[in-house]
Formats: C-alpha cells, sequence, structure tokens
C-alpha cells in the first residue's frame, strides 16, 4: 500500500476538526496527503449521522469508491456513521478495511500497522467514554485563518431526535488547564481566531473544577496574540448571564452567540425532550438583548416533528419575529437510527414538512434583509478568508460571524487570516459588500 492518503470530511466542524486529528496522525506516520483520490493508497471518509438518509449516502459514496477497490487501495470508514453503523459496514463494502469512531483516533497509530500488514477488518469502535480523544498531540491545522479546540465531547441530552449521544458517548470535557495550554500554542503558532467545539460547548464542566465555561472563554479570550474566539453549539439548558457579562467585558470574545431553539412551541419542545420551554428559551434571548455589545444570534429549528400541528408551527414563526435572529439553519425532520422518535408516528407528510420549511425560510429571509441592511454605511473590522480573484474580491467575515465581500484600492490583496476595516455600502439577507478603509 502507497503511504498517501486521501480523506473526505462531512459534517459539522467537530468533524472537520476529527479529520485534522486524523491528517495530524497520518503524517506523523510517515503518510503524504494527495488531493485526488486516485493517487492515494489509502481513502478515508469522515462521516456525519445528523441528517436524513445519512447512513444510506456513505454507502453510495462508498459505491463509487469501489471502482478503486482493485488497485491496491485500502478504504476506511471514520466518524458517526462508522461508530453507527458498526461491522455492517464490513459486510455491506467488503473493500473496507478499517472502521472506527471518533472516540478512538488516538489508536490509529496501531491501527495503520496492522492496516499496512495486510488485516482486512479493524475496528475502533468500542472506547466512547475515555477523556484521551482530547489528546491533539499530532493536530494539523488545516483551517489556514481559524484554530479549533474541542473542549466537550459526547451528549447526555438524548434529545428525541438526536443519534449524537448514540455515536459520541457520554458527555466529558477537556481540563482548563489542558485547553490553555493549547490555546498558547496556537497564538504562538500565529492563529488569531480560535474556535470552542462541543456539541454542547457551554455544557463545560472542568474536571478540575477550576472553570466554569464562561470563565474558560474569558480566559481562552485573554491569550496574547488572539484577536478572536468563538463557541459552538451552545444549549440553551446550560446557558448562562455569565457567558453574556464574559462576551460584554472581554472584546475579543466574539459578539455572536448560536443558540438552537429547534421550535418555538414549547409543547413541540416537550415532545423533543429539550428540558426547556419558549419563555425560558426567550429569557436567554432578553440577556443577549440587554448586552452593552450587540450579539448577533442564530439558531437551529426542526420542521415538522412528529404532531408538529399548525399552531405549532405558527408560535415557530411568532418566535422567529420576536429574537430577530442573524441566521437559522432550519431543517425537515428525519427519524435517526436509535433514538426516542423512531417510536413516534412520523405523521407529517414529506410534502407538507418542505411546504412548512418554506414558510419559516421565506419568513426568515425577510428578516434577514431588514438586519443586514442595518449595517449600511458602517466600518467593521473583517477577518479575512479567502479570495474571488474573477472579482477582484476579498472573502471574510466579521466578529459577528457575518460574511463581508470587499475590495481594496490596494494593487495586491490582502493575506489571509489578516484583519482590514471595511466600510458597508451593500447589504443582503445572507451577507455585505464594502470596501476597505485605508490605514491611518
Amino acid at each position: 500500500m502507497s503511504k498517501t492518503f486521501y480523506i473526505e470530511t462531512f459534517g459539522c466542524q467537530m468533524n472537520a476538526h476529527d479529520s485534522e486529528k486524523v491528517i495530524g496522525t497520518l503524517e506523523h506516520e510517515g503518510y503524504q496527503r494527495v488531493e485526488n483520490e486516485d493517487d492515494a493508497g489509502l481513502i478515508l471518509y469522515n462521516t456525519c449521522s445528523i441528517r436524513d438518509k445519512a447512513e444510506q449516502k456513505v454507502f453510495h459514496r462508498l459505491n463509487e469508491y469501489k471502482r478503486l477497490s482493485g488497485e491496491g487501495k485500502k478504504f476506511a470508514v471514520l466518524g458517526c456513521v462508522a461508530q453507527q453503523e458498526g461491522e455492517k459496514i464490513f459486510d455491506r463494502a467488503p473493500y473496507v478495511s478499517l472502521v472506527s469512531g471518533s472516540a478512538s483516533y488516538r489508536n490509529l497509530p496501531q491501527m495503520l500497522v496492522r492496516l499496512e500488514s495486510g488485516e482486512k477488518r479493524i475496528t475502533g469502535l468500542d472506547d466512547r467514554q475515555t477523556e484521551e480523544t482530547f489528546d491533539t498531540e499530532f493536530t494539523a491545522r488545516t483551517n489556514p485563518h481559524r484554530a479549533y479546540i474541542t473542549i466537550v465531547e459526547g451528549c447526555d441530552k438524548f434529545c428525541a431526535y438526536c443519534v449524537v449521544p448514540y455515536t459520541r458517548g457520554k458527555e466529558r470535557s477537556r481540563g482548563s488547564d489542558s485547553v490553555l495550554a493549547e490555546a498558547r500554542r496556537i497564538a504562538d503558532s500565529g492563529f488569531t481566531e480560535i474556535q470552542l467545539l462541543g456539541q454542547n460547548v457551554n455544557s463545560y464542566r472542568d474536571p478540575s473544577g477550576r472553570m466554569t465555561f464562561a470563565e474558560l472563554l474569558a480566559a481562552v479570550g485573554q491569550v496574547p496574540g488572539i484577536r478572536r474566539v468563538r463557541f459552538t453549539t451552545s444549549h440553551p439548558r446550560d446557558f448562562t448571564r455569565e457567558i453574556v457579562q464574559a462576551i460584554d467585558s472581554i472584546p475579543s470574545l466574539c459578539d455572536h452567540v448560536h443558540l438552537p431553539v429547534q421550535s418555538g412551541s414549547t409543547a413541540v419542545l416537550r415532545a423533543m425532550a429539550r428540558e426547556y420551554t419558549r419563555e425560558w428559551y426567550l429569557e436567554r434571548i432578553s440577556w443577549m438583548k440587554a448586552a452593552k455589545r450587540d450579539i448577533s444570534i442564530t439558531t437551529d429549528i426542526i420542521v415538522g416533528f412528529p404532531g408538529e400541528t399548525d399552531q405549532d408551527l405558527e408560535d415557530t414563526a411568532t418566535l422567529l419575529d420576536e429574537v430577530q435572529y442573524d441566521g437559522v439553519f432550519a431543517f425537515k425532520y428525519s427519524p435517526r437510527p436509535n433514538t426516542p422518535s423512531i417510536g413516534m408516528a412520523d405523521s407529517i407528510p414529506e410534502e407538507e414538512k418542505s411546504r412548512r420549511l418554506q414558510i419559516l425560510l421565506d419568513r426568515q429571509r425577510e428578516i434577514q434583509r431588514r438586519n443586514y441592511a442595518k449595517h449600511l454605511g458602517t466600518t467593521m473590522e473583517v477577518m479575512v478568508e479567502g479570495h474571488n480573484s474573477a472579482r477582484a474580491q476579498v472573502i471574510g467575515r466579521s466578529s459577528q460571524n457575518k460574511t463581508v465581500n470587499f475590495t481594496t484600492a490596494q494593487p495586491i490583496l490582502p493575506a489571509v487570516a489578516s484583519y482590514r476595516s471595511v466600510r458597508i455600502t451593500q447589504t443582503f439577507p445572507n451577507s455585505l459588500a464594502g470596501e476597505a478603509v485605508a490605514a491611518e
């Protein structure tokens, strides 16, 4: 087997960061990353099981890879679908040689030795309780402008629709000393933006008892060299006033909070086992609305959960009006393996789910059009994330996590991960556009 590899990643930022750990480990073991699966001796597929028919999509992708199986290549399935489907993957795709969940990536060097020796069925599926999953000794920082730190792994919430507790295991937190040590290493390596990650990032419980999540957030924000700190994803049950106070008092903490609500109906929230009410959620929103800084708020919503009525949908629509989100990620409900909602009758037809989803998206688009228009004529700091050479535009992001495309009078476009002041000259429902302001 050629010691070259190709990795394809699907899913959330935690999956992307998991792939950074895998890449770093492979490179430490002497493997070279290539950009095309045809050139790779080892093909890895890092999977996500959150969305509808995720496992079917995995097997469809594996079937596409099958054409390469006669060329001496090895195949590995990683991540949540690997943990969920386990050894069934070998049965359905016999050319796959390695199946591993995220908690076992620290054992990847040993698994690679077995793979190189010719073993056909290697698994890393049985260790979702360990805290050693946080070991990031060989992490490859593949994002050029942002570094990730996982501080919470797993979930204990067991929402009725969610597969995460079954694929990621119990909730466990990384020690604050370890987090801060990694944040300092990240700063020393030249990164200025850090994003703290967790399935429920604000459910963080320092094993040493030294820091709350808000205190850890503030401490990371005060690491020399760090200009921006983000965190995702928060759970309303563990969202505290102290988090808002930290954002207000530490300028490097980004003025953006992603707080998934899932539904604006208390009845649906109860059926989802979300453990809070509409009123509870709105109280947390009120804390952010009362902050000294203008905190941008985004959310997740599920449409068409079993038993959702027209009134429940209207409750969600009025929640959009009340909160005035800057962004909503809305999805149609789909049953996931092993979750409690499997036993609920999914009585809402797919066409009706689509209709309800469109109602919310249309309403939210109008809200965002008005919200983004408020930035017209203002000047904001933007971190450069890329370039659109065809349009001679720079692609960046504001502290509020809003995409900003801008032009500059300078003949050379600014470098990725640099910062520019930008005057906003155009607004759209999902982005802003402007011109770089010359430094004084």
